[in-house]
C-alpha cells in the first residue's frame, strides 16, 4: 500500500508516504488513498492532529508524471484524484503537521505548504522546480502559508530552499537532525491534541475563513485551469 496511517498517541494519527523507490511521488493510488485517510479524520472525533511524512529520505517528490497522458478516461482519473486530494488537505478542520524528512518539491512543496506547521529534517529541500519546465506551480499554496513577496518569489523562479534558507523565511518552523525530527514532529502534534478537539476545529474554521477570497479562491481557480487544460 502506498499510504501507511498510523497512531501515534492519543489523538495523533501519522500518515506516512509509502513510495520510496518514487521519492514519494503522488500516483494516483496515492492520491486516492491520502484523500480517503484525510476525509476520514475530518468526519471522525477521535483523531484531533495528524502529521504528514515520507518514507525514505524524501518528503514527496510531486506528481508520478510517469502516469500523466493517456485517454480521456484516464486524464478525467488524473484531475478527479488532484482535485480531491488537494481539496481535502486545504480544506481539512483538523491541524496536520508536515515532518519533512527529505525534498519536497513541486507538487510534494504544495503538500507541505497546505500543512499547518511545517518542522524539517536539516536533508530537507522545498521548491517549485517545474516552472523550469513551465509548468505553473500552485501559487495558491504558496499563499496559504508564506508571505506573498515570498510566494511571489518561488512559485516563479523556481528556486529550491535548503532546510535552513526554510527556516531563515519562515517556511518551516523547526530543523532538526534526520533522526530526531519523527519525535520532534510528534511532540508538537501531541501538544497540539492536548486541546479539546472543538477547539482547535475552531481554530481551523477562522484560518480558512481567513483564507476565502485569498487563497481559497485562487485554489479554485486553479482547478479550474487544470481541468481545462486535461479535459477541455
Amino acid at each position: 500500500m502506498p499510504l501507511r496511517v498510523d497512531q501515534i498517541s492519543e489523538g495523533v494519527v501519522l500518515l506516512t508516504l509509502d513510495r520510496r523507490e518514487k521519492r514519494n511521488a503522488l500516483s494516483l493510488e496515492l492520491r486516492t488513498e491520502l484523500a480517503a485517510a484525510l476525509e476520514k479524520a475530518a468526519a471522525g472525533d477521535d483523531t484531533r492532529c495528524l502529521v504528514l511524512t515520507g518514507a525514505g529520505t524524501a518528503f514527496c517528490a510531486g506528481m508520478d508524471v510517469t502516469q500523466f497522458g493517456g485517454d480521456r478516461a484516464h486524464k478525467k482519473q488524473i484531475v478527479e484524484t488532484s482535485l480531491r486530494l488537494f481539496r481535502a488537505l486545504a480544506e481539512l478542520p483538523l491541524p496536520i503537521v508536515a515532518a519533512v524528512n527529505g525534498p519536497a518539491l513541486a507538487g510534494g512543496f504544495a503538500l507541505a505548504l497546505l500543512c499547518d506547521v511545517r518542522v524539517a529534517s536539516t536533508t530537507a529541500t522545498f521548491g517549485f522546480p517545474e516552472i523550469g519546465r513551465y509548468i505553473p506551480p500552485s501559487y495558491a499554496a504558496a499563499a496559504a502559508a508564506l508571505p506573498e513577496a515570498l510566494a511571489r518569489r518561488l512559485s516563479l523562479t523556481g528556486e529550491v530552499l535548503d532546510a535552513y534558507q526554510a527556516h531563515t523565511l519562515g517556511v518551516v518552523s523547526d530543523v532538526h537532525p534526520p533522526a530526531a525530527l519523527p519525535d520532534a514532529a510528534a511532540g508538537l502534534a501531541a501538544g497540539i491534541a492536548a486541546a479539546p478537539g472543538h477547539v482547535t476545529r475552531e481554530v481551523k474554521r477562522r484560518v480558512l475563513l481567513a483564507g476565502e477570497h485569498t487563497w481559497r479562491a485562487a485554489l479554485a481557480r486553479e482547478e479550474q485551469a487544470l481541468r481545462e487544460a486535461l479535459l477541455g
